[in-house]
């Protein structure tokens, strides 16, 4: 974990780097992740796809980050879903509905090489899930698979998470946790075919059980979806010795 100074050298870069950001605008003029028009600052959205982002904002399910529909007093409300079947995990924090504006950004970063989005969502994270990064210990990307990895290339949980550390002056464990086996696409499967599809996929490194105990995690993924992905990543964690494990994504999924 970083300690005071590691962070005042961190932050002393900045100065820097403001006084350079005009001349990198000039070369490298600032444009918007969704559409590439011309913005005024980099990773800010231009205003037509700001309009057709939706935000998540409270009020929302305080355990699985669902939005509600009504008004609330102020009061900290957990949904009838995670009451009935409360997910390993304590909390879970989401930038955007998952529909075909945010879709566009997440499928560009997962699948069209887009890797420059990626500090980007990670600001965006860094802003919903503020309450999330401030008591964690350790970031986790959600792992793939090595075949999956490979011919990809690059795994966009571990970009958003390295991204975020930065941001959050949070170490990051990409190589903590691994995926066993390669297991099917979830985009085709229904709820209870997406939990038994990831059953005993994920586990963590043996020589990592020492940087995972007693700590506070904060797993990354880019879609939360039915949730079955991150609640086994989560068991798997809590397992191995993990306090608390939270969980944050670009996007997730609301059945309206």
């Amino acid at each position: 974990m970083l300690g005071p100074v590691d962070k005042r050298c961190r932050l002393a870069l900045h100065g820097p780097m403001r006084l350079l950001r005009p001349l990198l605008d000039l070369l490298l003029p600032p444009l918007c992740p969704a559409c590439r028009a011309l913005v005024a600052e980099t990773g800010t959205l231009c205003p037509d796809c700001w309009k057709g982002m939706d935000f998540l904002a409270p009020p929302f399910c305080t355990c699985c980050g669902l939005p509600f529909s009504f008004e609330t007093e102020g009061e900290a409300l957990v949904c009838a879903a995670c009451l009935d079947h409360p997910p390993p995990w304590r909390a879970a924090r989401s930038v955007l509905r998952y529909d075909d504006s945010s879709k566009g950004l997440v499928m560009a970063l997962k699948h069209a090489d887009r890797t420059d989005l990626a500090p980007a969502l990670a600001r965006w994270m860094h802003r919903a899930g503020a309450d999330l990064l401030e008591g964690c210990d350790l970031i986790v990307p959600v792992p793939l698979h090595w075949m999956r990895l490979f011919t990809r290339r690059f795994n966009q949980s571990a970009l958003l998470a390295h991204a975020l550390g930065r941001l959050a002056f949070k170490p990051v464990a990409p190589d903590l946790m691994t995926r066993t086996r390669r297991t099917a696409s979830q985009g085709h499967l229904h709820r209870s075919e997406r939990y038994d599809n990831v059953k005993g996929a994920f586990a963590v490194r043996p020589r990592q059980l020492t940087a995972i105990t007693g700590k506070s995690v904060v797993l990354v993924d880019d879609v939360l979806t039915s949730g079955a992905t991150a609640s086994e990543c989560a068991s798997v964690l809590l397992k191995a010795g993990a306090a608390r494990v939270d969980v944050l994504s670009v996007a997730r999924a609301v059945l309206d």
